[in-house]
């Protein structure tokens, strides 16, 4: 009798816990990450704390106690983040060939076009003509680039010229790292088939050595008679090196120096969490005063139940919520959950479908999207 009433207090009591932290990563959304990092960081483990929220609820229910009415409260309460985190839109085909109305707009963090992390000694000589290869297959209206690499006017080849002789001669970029006519230029970038009537690009504030952003870049395009601004960005990154991902290494085996490598992982989350806040503001008052109906699209750095997400979507349509599926993950390393790539739309635009492609030549997932007008 008394190990049965141990065992249900212990459950009782680690139910009470493990609600109050599912509650504060929801609050998440909601909090500056400037000044409620905490909760910014304890938002990474929201997937793993709903799944363990819902094993409450079924044992208790299973039991017939009434601590079920705790869990079940509990995920009313972070039903809005569950609804960002998860798409239910399973087994839906992607439509090859896109509707006539339909604008198709694909946004994929190339990572330089692997030109970072080929091999230099020719053993695996990069990526690119795979990465340019699927892109041309894709045959999207826009794409949308972060981490764009440009080789500079004595390059050996030109990601420019090639993506351009795709059928896409309109483009705007920005060059974020290294200069015009340099050695290299990197940045985001947009590409079109249909004509660019205007662009424009805002940076961000923020220490030059702590870089790990991209400017955000938009583009009015005439899409036959109507325009529509497109946005693209590349928001602040933790800047994890080597180093750090074995520091994860150490913290994920429980090894001896886990609290020095904890508290490394942590300084550097907490500071890139500071700084992506601010940039997020800015990307919230440009998408505010623009005239046309708008996309935002690119790599955020950030999971969909953050400060990040809730503050840029606002009520723009998330393309993978409307129409994907599971966790959606985005990006290839760490956890199955990271989806930190997105397609968001007006709220004037239709999403009729929406894809990702497994592909093995970014550290990030391609994802690709259909939009209608809806008075077209």
């Amino acid at each position: 009798m008394a190990i049965r009433t141990f065992t249900r207090r212990f459950f009782i009591i680690a139910n009470i816990v493990t609600v109050a932290i599912f509650l504060m990563a929801s609050a998440n959304a909601f909090l500056h990450p400037d000044k409620w990092w905490f909760f910014a960081i304890l938002g990474l483990a929201f997937p793993f704390l709903l799944v363990l929220t819902l094993l409450f609820l079924v044992g208790w229910l299973i039991v017939r106690s009434r601590w079920t009415l705790l869990s079940f409260v509990a995920l009313l309460l972070g039903f809005t983040n569950i609804r960002a985190l998860i798409g239910f839109h399973f087994n839906a085909d992607f439509a090859e060939k896109k509707k006539e109305t339909s604008l198709r707009i694909l946004t994929w963090n190339v990572k330089w076009f692997d030109e970072q992390t080929k091999d230099k000694n020719a053993k695996r000589p990069g990526y690119r003509p795979q990465m340019l290869d699927f892109i041309q297959k894709e045959n999207a209206d826009v794409l949308c680039f972060q981490e764009y690499y440009e080789p500079g006017p004595n390059g050996v080849y030109s990601n420019m010229k090639d993506i351009r002789n795709m059928g896409y001669p309109y483009f705007y970029r920005s060059i974020d790292y290294g200069k015009k006519g340099g050695h290299t230029e990197m940045g985001s970038a947009i590409f079109s088939k249909y004509p660019i009537v205007d662009s424009g690009r805002i940076v961000y504030n923020g220490p030059v050595q702590l870089r790990g952003a991209e400017s955000l870049i938009w583009c009015d395009i005439d899409v036959n008679g109507e325009t529509t601004r497109i946005y693209t960005t590349h928001l602040q990154s933790v800047l994890l090196q080597k180093k750090d991902y074995r520091d994860l290494a150490i913290i994920r085996n429980a090894e001896d120096s886990i609290v020095e490598a904890s508290k490394s992982i942590i300084r550097k989350l907490k500071q890139g969490y500071s700084l992506r806040g601010d940039q997020v503001d800015v990307v919230r008052e440009q998408l505010d005063k623009c005239p046309h109906p708008e996309v935002i699209c690119g790599d955020f750095n950030d999971v969909p139940n953050s400060y990040t997400y809730f503050r840029i979507r606002g009520d723009r349509r998330d393309a993978f919520v409307e129409k994907g599926e599971g966790f959606g993950r985005t990006f290839s390393n760490l956890s199955p959950t990271l989806r930190i790539d997105y397609i968001m739309a007006d709220k004037k635009f239709d999403v009729e479908q929406y894809k990702r492609r497994l592909l093995p030549y970014s550290d990030h997932y391609p994802v690709i999207a259909d939009l209608r007008l809806k008075n077209r």
